[in-house]
């Protein structure tokens, strides 16, 4: 069985991807994910705020008498994190070889692009943009919260040749046509859909906020899902599945619906990179059962299966697709 795939303009021995985490902070557990049958890594994300907050507090711990002395301190400490990441995909890349695909975790179009041609200059293969939108701003229109991914992609696009992946939120008041423009600037080579984000919850015992589940659960799938069965034939750019996938079913379904790459977290921490192949044997032994060679074969064949009403993704009350009350 052939499960290799094209994704960002890289040939992947399968379309399993680890996914920006704690997973991928360190060589010696990229090294294991490798072994266990990963075909590409994303690291843990660069933050643009940890920057920005580091730089903050280093400087706030020392007192003098001459204000460059702070900003020399600011400049170290930003230099310092950075160093951290382009040591991380330096040594990574001289121990591994599968793809290292760097992560920025972003909100702005700000100086920490500049960030990005050090980073490929250190060797990573790829870069994912992780831009984190929650449009909670009662004063910013649609327009102006989409309008970052705009400007946070062109500029990217200028500083560096190696491909770029767009990981963006599903809140969007036009979603399918945000997404089809931004393929149309050509400056995203895949589409991560979507961002998981930390969910606050309140404990009523001790009237605090807490954080709720913190890994995906299997229904989480529903999302991506029905978005790339909507989007893939719309739009030529390569589009990476997130959240929810816990297991090799759960892959095939969203390579039936058009991803070309699957991103994978939760399971792997809940069960370990073992369990890579685990997902990988589900998905060859669906591919045997149903004499699919090789991956293409069966993509986005929802699309071209007559047999198979994709209009129902759009449905999105119960009783309007199951039945009907007078």
């Amino acid at each position: 069985m052939d499960l290799s795939v094209n994704y960002l303009g890289l040939k992947l021995k399968n379309p399993i991807i680890i996914g920006s985490s704690g997973l991928t902070n360190s060589v010696e557990k990229i090294k294991e994910l490798e072994k266990n049958g990963a075909a590409a890594v994303v690291l843990k994300s660069l933050f643009e705020e940890q920057i920005a907050i580091e730089a903050e507090f280093e400087s706030s711990k020392n007192e003098f008498d001459y204000p460059e002395a702070i900003d020399y301190i600011k400049a170290y400490s930003k230099q310092n994190s950075i160093g951290n990441y382009l040591e991380l995909i330096q040594k990574a890349k001289a121990t591994v070889k599968i793809p290292i695909i760097a992560s920025i975790n972003c909100i702005t179009s700000g100086n920490w692009t500049d960030f990005a041609q050090k980073i490929e200059q250190a060797g990573a293969d790829a870069l994912e943009i992780n831009v984190s939108l929650l449009p909670s701003d009662s004063e910013k229109t649609s327009e102006k919260n989409e309008k970052i991914y705009f400007e946070i992609t062109e500029k990217i696009k200028k500083t560096i040749k190696i491909p770029i992946a767009l990981k963006m939120s599903h809140y969007s008041a036009g979603l399918a046509n945000l997404i089809k423009k931004l393929s149309w600037t050509k400056n995203i080579d895949s589409f991560v859909l979507f961002n998981r984000y930390y969910s606050p919850d309140i404990d009523i015992v001790n009237l605090k906020i807490t954080s709720s589940a913190v890994f995906s659960s299997p229904n989480d799938i529903a999302t991506s899902l029905r978005w790339i069965v909507l989007l893939s034939e719309e739009i030529e750019t390569d589009i990476a599945a997130s959240t929810g996938i816990h297991t090799g079913k759960d892959a095939i379904k969203q390579l039936l619906a058009g991803a070309t790459a699957i991103q994978i977290v939760s399971a792997i921490y809940e069960k370990g990179p073992k369990y890579i192949n685990t997902i990988l044997e589900e998905i060859k032994v669906w591919m045997q059962k149903n004499n699919f060679e090789n991956i293409d074969n069966f993509r986005s064949k929802i699309h071209y299966d007559k047999n198979i009403n994709i209009n129902v993704f759009e449905r999105i009350q119960f009783m309007k697709h199951f039945g009907s009350i007078e």
